[in-house]
């Protein structure tokens, strides 16, 4: 009987073994469930924004899309009027420069040819004058040209700048100069 007394007590501590691992196998998928359970509520409460989000952006799109045909549906001409408006401002650079072209000769004179040097004669002194005077009057345009493209004029400054034009006689780049 020692023998089977041996055998009853190895399964008890087997069985006692095997219940203990059950245990700890049961705890740990407990909590791997509840930690499972927590990210589903989490990637639930994730999903509900992004669809909430998509719903206020589709939303506000259909409004914009509205909004537009509302507009389009206001004034028939718009898609000319918009073309015309981006061939305008296409246009405009075209012709700042091209004339930034045209008066980079006048603008680009060397200051040595304009300044005679101290050595220099009085003779040379004088034949310097006409060049500066066209010198200065290549500076005044290409100002102008500035002025009259930026449109940053004030209400005087207008009609200076178009009194001026009078008086010398140029194309005004503002509008045009009565006489």
């Amino acid at each position: 009987m020692n023998m089977q007394n041996q055998d009853v007590t190895l399964l008890e501590h087997e069985q006692r073994t095997l219940v203990s691992h059950l245990a700890r196998v049961q705890t740990r998928c407990s909590a791997l469930i509840q930690e499972q359970a927590v990210e589903i509520a989490a990637l639930k409460s994730q999903a509900m924004r992004m669809r909430a989000a998509i719903i206020a952006r589709d939303t506000a799109l259909a409004w914009a899309y509205e909004d537009r045909a509302a507009l389009e549906a206001a004034i028939p001409d718009l898609p000319q009027r918009t073309t015309l408006a981006r061939r305008v401002k296409e246009l405009s650079k075209r012709l700042q420069e091209l004339m930034r072209e045209k008066l980079r000769p006048t603008i680009s004179l060397p200051a040595s040819a304009n300044v005679p040097s101290e050595n220099a004669s009085a003779e040379e002194k004088k034949s310097a004058e006409p060049e500066e005077i066209s010198a200065l009057e290549a500076s005044i345009v290409a100002a102008d040209l500035v002025i009259c493209q930026t449109g940053c004029l004030s209400h005087g400054a207008y009609w200076r700048v178009q009194d001026h034009c009078k008086r010398t006689g140029k194309t005004c780049m503002l509008g045009p100069v009565t006489n």
